[in-house]
């Protein structure tokens, strides 16, 4: 869709890229594609971010929601210039030393919209050795989430000692992980008898 509309999707305007991906979905529901409760939204990195401002912004859009080694601290990881990403980024995010753009960036920041209300059934996957996105971001979202959310939907968070940014390096690993989502999906949707959201503690 060119520049532009990848220009009116960042800094001050980055809340279009939520709204544009809700639109979407409300597309494929009203279009009797699916329905909200057939709905399964994934993504990771900055992906992670979409999926966790959406699921603030709009909770009920999708049953499932699955976030891969998320970005989902924005304004203390993009006060933090020693991280790799950081200064290079600002393009993107905005600079929360600058205080218009900081207070824009705190109103879709995922970690600081957390709020008491129901939220879908959730994966966080994270890994111990992700230089990109620490793995305590998605740690920290995840237990504001459970302390706060007042639904009693699983919440699944998973952490591999062994991997980095990009998830498991081998082939046969990382068809494990994938694999891993798909049963998780599956089995949240009441497709399969068993599966990860039956596993004890799932939503604790």
């Amino acid at each position: 869709l060119g520049e532009a509309w990848h220009d009116d999707g960042r800094m001050m305007t980055k809340r279009n890229t939520f709204t544009d991906f809700i639109a979407c979905g409300d597309y494929l529901v009203e279009n009797k594609y699916t329905t909200h409760q057939r709905m399964v939204i994934q993504g990771g990195s900055a992906g992670g971010l979409l999926i966790g401002a959406t699921i603030n912004m709009r909770p009920d859009l999708a049953k499932i929601a699955i976030l891969d080694v998320p970005f989902v601290d924005v304004i203390n990881t993009m006060s933090d210039a020693s991280l790799p990403l950081t200064t290079g980024e600002y393009i993107e995010w905005g600079n929360p030393n600058n205080k218009a753009e900081y207070e824009y960036m705190k109103t879709y920041s995922p970690y600081d919209n957390i709020a008491a209300k129901d939220y879908p059934t959730m994966l966080l996957y994270t890994s111990l050795n992700d230089s990109q996105v620490p793995y305590w971001e998605p740690a920290k979202f995840a237990a504001k989430l459970r302390a706060m959310k007042t639904d009693k939907n699983p919440l699944l968070f998973r952490i591999n000692l062994d991997a980095g940014h990009g998830g498991a390096s081998g082939r046969f690993d990382r068809l494990r992980e994938v694999a891993f989502e798909y049963a998780f999906g599956l089995a949240a949707l009441g497709l399969v008898k068993d599966g990860p959201t039956s596993a004890a503690g799932a939503g604790e």
